[in-house]
């Protein structure tokens, strides 16, 4: 991609041209912009790093190096990735899957905790910065908001909106159930005055047409009971040593039909010797099957839903990325809530039990998505018995496959 000429870049074409003075004037000049701009950057609350595509750090304020504990005689040498392991697992599956985005500009936005210097909970931008000024090669500005101190002041209130959102989901499931209950209820009168006047073989195949309507009715009455107490009286997960893989290929095995009704192409990616994790089997099931059902039906006939299940140091990751019609920006942030739905028979409390579920097993859900392309789910999971990474900088190079390419 192009970039625009600026002033600075027709000066020092023309530095050849510039005699001693001239030049000694303009390299002041230059040296007095610099220490504003610093600053001015110093000044700034929110952390700014400045890193190329191996995540050396190639600039960083001071807000950025009390934020992550960098010290500045480590420009050019510290390695990102190893001062703060989940801000790397945090942009790893975004950055690599989504760089052509981002060559449009696109900014990356995650929120992401850090464990040291401090605790701090932080929200990350992630901008794209063509031709580096240091390298001459792609960089990428990060840009540090802690937002600590906000989130904890807004914790009562999430409980009170959690207080709300059950209220109004436990009317919303009582209308539900009105409509079936009547149905049942006029179709049970029907079939008792049926009975006590059925004589002839049409009357009885009327009776039983009767009974398949109200038979359908209970079924439907029970998912929606189903799925009401499993929002409202989640039940604490049974911890056992799983497979995350196992249980996908069990959720498939019974989507099988489903899926290949709907004619879209299943492909899984897995590292080898995938490591297992502490989770409960019934609850993952549950998260693996509304997560691939919201991929099919967002997704027309001919599409596909890639699964790719990955692994680091400490974690592990399971992507669910389809190509369906994708949602916009300003609706990703209603996903969660109950009774929010893009469909028309949906009830829209699907991935509010999702990110229930993760919350109970100290586990994290993303999501990315841009309308007509589609939308990734990335799941990250503690592996089981995780070594701890030692908090050492250094100038050794990060491996290839964490470069940002």
């Amino acid at each position: 991609m192009s970039r625009k000429q600026t002033t600075l870049d027709r000066i020092l074409g023309h530095l050849d041209d510039l005699d001693n003075v001239n030049l000694t004037a303009l390299v002041q000049r230059l040296a007095r912009e610099r220490r504003l701009l610093e600053t001015v950057l110093h000044t700034i609350q929110d952390g700014i790093l400045v890193i190329d595509t191996s995540g050396i750090i190639q600039y960083a304020n001071e807000a950025a190096g009390q934020l992550i504990g960098f010290n500045p005689e480590d420009v050019g040498k510290a390695v990102l990735w190893k001062m703060v392991p989940d801000l790397a697992r945090s942009l790893d599956f975004s950055v690599k899957g989504t760089l052509s985005a981002t060559e449009e500009g696109q900014v990356i936005s995650r929120e992401i905790e850090l464990s040291y210097p401090d605790h701090r909970i932080v929200r990350l931008l992630m901008v794209p910065l063509f031709e580096h000024v240091a390298t001459s090669e792609q960089g990428f500005a990060i840009i540090l908001s802690d937002i600590t101190e906000s989130r904890e002041s807004t914790e009562e209130l999430i409980e009170n909106e959690r207080v709300t959102s059950i209220m109004n989901l436990a009317a919303g499931v009582a209308h539900e159930l009105g409509n079936p209950l009547n149905s049942l209820n006029i179709h049970l009168q029907l079939m008792k005055r049926k009975m006590e006047a059925a004589q002839t073989p049409e009357d009885i195949q009327r009776l039983s047409k009767s009974l398949d309507v109200c038979l359908g009715e209970v079924g439907r009455l029970d998912g929606i009971i189903e799925n009401f107490l499993d929002a409202v009286r989640p039940r604490e997960p049974d911890f056992q040593e799983l497979s995350l893989l196992s249980i996908l290929e069990e959720v498939l095995t019974v989507q099988e039909e489903e899926l290949a009704n709907l004619n879209l192409e299943i492909n899984i990616q897995s590292d080898d010797l995938m490591p297992p994790v502490l989770a409960d089997k019934q609850q993952l099931f549950q998260v693996f099957f509304n997560i691939i059902k919201n991929a099919a039906e967002a997704t027309e006939a001919g599409g596909q839903i890639d699964i790719r299940a990955s692994k680091d140091d400490t974690h592990v990751f399971i992507q669910f990325k389809d190509t369906g019609s994708g949602i916009e920006a300003g609706e990703l942030s209603k996903v969660f809530q109950p009774y929010y739905t893009t469909k028309s028979s949906g009830h829209g409390i699907g991935m509010m039990i999702v990110q229930r579920i993760l919350r109970s097993h100290g586990a994290k859900i993303g999501i990315d998505s841009k309308p007509g392309v589609g939308t990734a789910v990335t799941l990250q999971f503690l592996r089981k018995g995780p070594r701890r990474k030692l908090l050492h900088v250094d100038s050794e190079t990060v491996p290839e496959d964490h470069k940002i390419s």
